[in-house]
């Protein structure tokens, strides 16, 4: 499976990255913390080189505690700074500004010694479609100040935003890279909602989901639907979730479809449980595999 889905604002927004990055002082990278590896654009690496940069962990309030805190120790291994945050109701916000402002002191203390006058930092937030960049702004903002939706690639332009006095943030709408040629990487990016519904088949996602969750959250799958643990593979677990929730057709056939959405769906809100379905040792085994070969 190879998704294509580089609408053509998103090239627009690559150049729009590379043309505005002299005038930041720190880019602030804003991963899903429930899966902190397919929701990294490989691409940002090159476009932000060695600008100074932070890590935002969002939807944190969904993701596995124990989990976060490895993606945590990953990003310090490396010297840079991850904040969980959730940036619906602004959980470690705070947090995150104020390490943006202090990856930015060295830029900020230049310019002072240079007899320059003082000016906000300037941060750069970037991210894939849907994690949250809009709502992390206008949180910040204090009012609506970038335009939101629950579609991936609604933001649309380019803007600064004044926050106050020592920070100004210019936003970029969402990127993904042109074509995502790792199966579970965009099974997983369509997981989170970051690529539209209509790209992948609902019921491939579901089973693929329900996969992945029986490697690590089984207990929690089967308590929250409440069904027989003798009920193993992917299909016949759809079905079962299905009858139990009322998915069902004429002749009493369970609507496949129907129960597809709604475990994505609950997936999504967090109802199956704080779920984290990428860690650090699969990077870590990847390299290891790489320089093995």
């Amino acid at each position: 499976m190879s998704i294509n889905w580089y609408p053509g604002h998103m090239k627009k927004t690559k150049d729009l990255i590379e043309a505005n990055l002299k005038l930041v002082d720190v880019v602030i990278e804003l991963l899903d913390a429930r899966i902190p590896i397919s929701s990294r654009n490989p691409q940002f690496d090159r476009l932000v080189g060695h600008k100074k940069r932070v890590v935002a962990l969002n939807k944190a309030d969904l993701a596995d505690p124990a989990r976060t805190r490895k993606w945590i120790q990953y990003y310090a291994d490396m010297n840079i700074k991850a904040i969980p945050i959730n940036s619906l109701n602004g959980d470690g916000i705070s947090e995150l500004i104020a390490e943006a402002k202090t990856a930015s002191s060295d830029v900020l203390e230049k310019a002072m010694r240079q007899g320059r006058l003082m000016r906000p930092i300037r941060a750069m937030i970037v991210g894939i479609p849907n994690v949250g960049k809009s709502s992390l702004i206008n949180k910040l903002a204090g009012k609506t100040a970038a335009k939101t939706g629950n579609k991936p690639g609604v933001t649309r332009g380019k803007q600064w935003i004044r926050l106050n006095k020592e920070l100004e943030l210019f936003d970029t709408p969402g990127i993904l890279w042109p074509k995502i040629e790792e199966d579970m990487m965009g099974i997983k990016l369509a997981c989170s909602g970051a690529i539209k519904d209509e790209v992948l088949n609902i019921e491939d996602i579901a089973f693929h989901l329900i996969k992945l969750l029986l490697v690590d959250y089984k207990h929690v799958f089967y308590e929250r639907y409440k069904i027989d643990q003798t009920i193993e593979t992917p299909v016949e677990i759809m079905e079962a979730i299905g009858r139990k929730r009322g998915c069902l057709v004429k002749g009493n056939e369970v609507d496949l479809e129907k129960a597809s959405r709604l475990i994505v769906d609950e997936f999504r809100k967090g109802l199956i449980g704080k779920i984290t379905l990428e860690s650090p040792e699969q990077l870590l085994q990847a390299g290891a595999t790489e320089h093995h070969e």
